[in-house]
């Protein structure tokens, strides 16, 4: 029995459509979909058939950050049973390489990251009536007043918190957020939750930043109308809004021998104030995806001291895909976007 897919045949190509089932090995988990949400990155293929460097040269499932409830399960399968509700790992480092050894496993030279474009055959993703996974993916998570929604948030909030690993102790530091997206929240929550005495999200739109607030921002700037108060204030700036215009905010507010955490992705080729950098001493660092914190997301968020809930703001049938990506595309309806199963 075939079930429904989102496809990406390329920009602006989306279709529904039937795929067959595939055969589980010992150790795979046939998953029916809990909740999917709509990333930036899946905003990216779907709107210009790429997301970075990344391009669709045949047709892409999307999809990276979900939950599932469990199916049927292989033969030695030990970490999940049928009915199980999950946490979905979409990451899959080698183990082998280099820089899996250093303990950097974001950066393995041979990942296979789910619903993405980055290796050919393309690694398919999780928007899906079903799929199947390998069980060491899976994180099962057994309290029931935890939606699968909120199940699904896990990868957001570990690239949150990665980032927040990157920009070093935070314990009583002032920190801006350029941002106020899911993963700019999700940069919030995890500041947070690593002590920060202060946290500022700065946006040019009004929604981002009521979310900001939400989720535990202690002040919000509308950066296209107040940011020159920013100025030299901050010891991190955490740039999630891939936009240069944020990235020129986050190098500015931060005070001499600062850190600036790049978190959002920008375009490929800007203006880069390299002087500044100098003269003041930041530090400049990327945060790329996430390295060991995903189980400490799901933690976060099974005992609510991350509380993602205001972050989902729709929950559309994955037969209404198009519609669904539309309303994610939407920055002045939607926060959080999630295809469910129906």
């Amino acid at each position: 029995m075939s079930d429904l897919a989102c496809t990406l045949h390329g920009a602006l190509d989306l279709r529904v459509q039937p795929r067959a089932p595939r055969a589980l090995g010992p150790h795979d988990v046939r998953l029916r979909l809990g909740a999917g949400g709509i990333c930036g990155s899946d905003l990216h293929y779907w709107q210009h058939g790429r997301a970075g460097a990344f391009v669709i040269r045949e047709p892409l499932v999307p999809g990276h950050e979900a939950s599932g409830v469990v199916d049927t399960v292989g033969a030695e399968v030990t970490r999940v049973r049928p009915g199980d509700r999950v946490a979905i790992d979409p990451s899959h480092p080698c183990g082998v390489c280099d820089r899996c050894r250093e303990g950097r496993m974001n950066l393995c030279r041979r990942m296979y990251f789910v619903g993405s474009a980055s290796v050919y055959p393309h690694a398919q993703g999780l928007f899906a009536q079903a799929f199947v996974m390998h069980e060491r993916q899976l994180t099962a998570v057994a309290e029931a007043e935890v939606s699968l929604g909120e199940i699904a948030c896990a990868e957001p909030l570990s690239v949150g918190l990665h980032a927040v690993q990157r920009a070093g102790a935070l314990l009583g530091r002032r920190v801006l957020v350029t941002g106020g997206g899911t993963i700019g929240c999700m940069c919030v929550i995890a500041a947070r939750l690593a002590g920060a005495a202060e946290v500022v999200v700065a946006d040019i739109a009004d929604r981002p930043l009521a979310m900001a607030r939400q989720v535990g921002a202690d002040a919000t700037v509308r950066s296209d109308q107040d940011s020159a108060a920013l100025a030299d204030r901050f010891h991190v700036a955490i740039e999630a809004a891939g936009a240069p215009a944020a990235l020129a905010l986050c190098l500015a507010a931060v005070e001499r021998g600062g850190r600036v955490v790049q978190v959002g992705t920008l375009p490929e080729e800007l203006p880069f104030p390299a002087n500044r950098v100098m003269v003041r001493e930041l530090d400049y660092v990327g945060a790329f995806r996430a390295n060991g914190e995903f189980d400490l997301a799901v933690q976060a968020i099974r005992t609510r001291r991350a509380d993602v809930r205001p972050l989902i703001s729709a929950q559309v049938p994955l037969a209404r895909a198009q519609e669904a990506f539309e309303l994610a595309a939407d920055r002045s309806r939607s926060t959080k976007v999630q295809l469910v199963y129906e």
